[in-house]
Formats: C-alpha cells, structure tokens, sequence
C-alpha cells in the first residue's frame, strides 16, 4: 500500500540520489513483469521444451503418475509447466457426471519451481527430459499451450485410458512435431494391456485393484501399441527414448536430447508386472465353496446365510455391471463377460436357500434359474474358446465357479433327499 505525504527539503545531490533510488525501484518492480511474460513472448529460438514426468504417489488417484510440458525461457529464466490434470470439484453436476462418465478435465499452468516443489515435498519423483524442438516447433508449441489455456478451449472430455493428461500431453507434442511421434509409436507394440497396467499400479490398494479389474470388459484386454501405452506418464517417459527427428540436413538424432532427474523417488514404487490374480481368487472361491458344504451338512441356517451373502453380492455386482454397460460412457466396462458369473438372477435363489433350512426341496422355478446360471458360466467359459479379444476374467470365473456348482448340488441334494423321504 502506498501512502502519499510531504517529503522535506533536499540537496541538489540528494535529489540525485532520491532520482536513481527511484529508477532501481521502478527496474525492480517490472523486472517480475518482464520475467513473467518471457515464456509467452520470447522467440521460439529462446524457448527450451522438456517433458516432466512426476512419479506414481501413495494415494490411490496418484498411482497412476502424472506429467507436464515444461517451457523454459533461457534469456529471463522463466519456466512454466502445462498440465492437463485439475479437475474441478464445485462444477455442477461432478459427481453425477463422474459416474456417467462425463467427467471435465482442465488444463492449467504455473512455474515450474512452484509446480515440481510439491512432487519432491510429497516424495514422488520428477524426471526432466530435455527435447529436440526446432524454434518454429518450440513457438508453434508455445502458442498451442497459450491457446489452450482459453477459457473457451480449457476444458476436454477426460477418459482414464484414451484422453488424461499423459494423452494430451503427448498429442500436445506430437502436434507440434508435425505429427513424428505417432507413427513411431505406433509401430511398437506395447508391454502390457489397460487391465495389467491397472492392475500393477492398483495394487497396493488390493480392494481397489479387485473392484477395478471385475469391471473392466474386453475393452481392456485388447493388445496395445506404445502409443496407446502411453496413456501412463511413466510410459510416455520411456517410449519417447525411442523416438527419433530429423534435422535440417536430413540427419537423424533422437527427441530426448538429455534425461535428468530432478528429484528421486522417496516412495514404494509399483511392482514392475501386474499381479496374477488366478491362484488367490481361484482358492478364496474354493475355500467359500467348502465352507458353504460344511455348514449345508452341519449348519443349515449358517448356510442359508453365507449362502444369501453370495447371492446378494452377486446380484448387486449383476446390477452395477449392467449400469455401467447400459446408463454410461464408461467403455471400458462395456459387455463385461463377469455378468454371466454375477447377476441379478442371483436374488431369486434367495427364496431357495431359505427353503433349505427346512429341508425343503427348491421350486421348479428356482430349478431353472440355477440351471440357467450354469449355461451362463459354461458360456464363459467357452468365450475363451473364440478368437480375436476375449475378455481375461479368469480369476473370477475360478472364484465363481466352485461357489455356484455347490449351491446348485445343494439345491438338487434338497430336492433328492424330499424325493426320497416320500
């Protein structure tokens, strides 16, 4: 704040003096101003382009990692980083939008000291790499950035695996190279699919990582070019080693003229291959199949229970399954071959399984729905059979499995036991 009052009577070389105080005071102030607006003025010459790769964090949201375009004015010693990853909680309608999978992603910017001082607080790691751009591409670049950066373009339709901030990011780049990265990328295969990927960064929050790979479809099963793998920060990182440009005179040279990193990561990082799910939930099935014999012989009425738990959550899952095919934009969970395992015919064996506790035999409609249910897991298991993408839901079936063929031999047992009894 500034207070206007009278100053007293001075020297001729005060007054000198008073004259150049003021001009280092007015260099000083616009010198942030001059600073500030470097990157979006400065000749594309002037411009250095890197890649910031932030590494995977504790929370479940930060598995997946995080990356920027850093642009870095070498004459005022600006740098920014763009992003693509802020999304906004108080915009109307999030959470609805959320779950139909209509989720608005934006883009934002800030100084790159400010942006990575965070990631290396929170000990996540930051990766430099220093790009091959030309000054036409660095400006080019530039002002896609700024341009995007308009509240009118600032926002974009976030999908986790097709449009997120490494995505744009890359398409970022790529467009400012005339289109080179795509192709080399798309002539790699990849290491791994969305579901593997998924699951190897999910897997420190094993709940999350189960709940995840139930819903995803064939969609996630399908092979991957590095290209499409680079959906993940960390695999953008990698694959742009591989990528080359060609100079003025025709040589070729890679794009990463140079990898620093920043800051180390301080966190457990993600095992390097996905979890095998088959072995854990083909014995959890198992073991919940032979505690379902046990209590039907022993313990009718912890079995009618145990038995209802299964087939609620089986139905619930049915339902949740169905919505995301059916009400949303989700994908990625379209025609998921699990609800031929879990689905709402599950809740009219609900009755059954009650019946039980007196001895009762299963009514021909219960009957049919059980027999039903076995069609559908023989119908998943024979989906395996066919060519092309075949969903890998293996792990489920071999949970499902065992649990369903005891109810069903429970139900026919009821049924012989009141045929024999009259």
């Amino acid at each position: 704040m500034f207070h206007r009052g009278r100053a007293p009577a001075a020297s001729r070389q005060g007054r000198l003096w008073l004259a150049l105080a003021c001009l280092l005071a007015c260099c000083a102030m616009l010198w942030p101003a001059h600073a500030r607006a470097g990157v979006a003025n400065a000749p594309g010459a002037n411009l250095e382009v890197s890649l910031i790769t932030y590494g995977p964090g504790d929370t479940y949201w930060e598995r997946f990692g995080h990356d920027a375009i850093e642009l870095r004015d070498t004459v005022s010693g600006e740098a920014v980083t763009f992003n693509y990853g802020v999304f906004d909680f108080d915009e109307s309608g999030f959470l609805l939008n959320f779950a139909r999978g209509q989720m608005h992603y934006l883009m934002d910017a800030e100084p790159s000291d400010v942006d990575q001082q965070y990631y290396t607080q929170v000990g996540r790691s930051v990766t430099r790499q220093h790009l091959a751009f030309t000054a036409a591409q660095a400006a080019d670049l530039r002002d896609y950035l700024l341009w995007n950066l308009q509240p009118e373009n600032v926002r974009y339709e976030y999908d986790y695996y097709m449009r997120n901030c490494a995505t744009r990011v890359r398409d970022a780049l790529d467009k400012a190279l005339g289109g080179i990265i795509k192709p080399q990328l798309e002539s790699r295969v990849g290491g791994m699919t969305f579901r593997q990927q998924t699951a190897r960064l999910m897997s420190q929050q094993a709940w999350l990582m189960l709940i995840l790979d139930l819903g995803l479809g064939p969609y996630a099963d399908q092979p991957l070019s590095a290209w499409q793998e680079a959906f993940l920060p960390m695999e953008l990182q990698h694959e742009i080693n591989h990528v080359t440009v060609t100079d003025a005179d025709g040589h070729a040279h890679p794009l990463v003229l140079d990898e620093k990193v920043l800051s180390p990561n301080r966190l457990d990082a993600p095992p390097a291959t996905a979890p095998d799910l088959r072995p854990p939930l083909a014995l959890a099935g198992l073991l919940f199949a032979v505690v379902l014999f046990a209590t039907y012989r022993f313990a009718p009425i912890v079995y009618a229970l145990l038995g209802s738990l299964y087939l609620v959550l089986a139905g619930l899952v049915g339902i949740a399954l169905l919505v995301l095919w059916t009400l949303t934009t989700h994908h990625s969970a379209w025609a998921n071959a699990n609800l031929l395992l879990f689905n709402p015919l599950a809740f009219l064996l609900l009755p059954a399984l009650w019946r039980s506790r007196k001895q009762l035999a299963a009514s021909r409609y219960a009957n049919a729905v059980i027999a039903i249910q076995l069609l559908a897991i023989l119908a998943a298991c024979l989906l395996h059979l066919l060519p092309g993408v075949v969903q890998q839901n293996q792990p489920w079936l071999l949970f499902a499995l065992p649990v369903w063929l005891v109810i069903a031999w429970c139900m026919r047992r009821q049924r012989v036991v009141n045929t024999s009894a009259a």
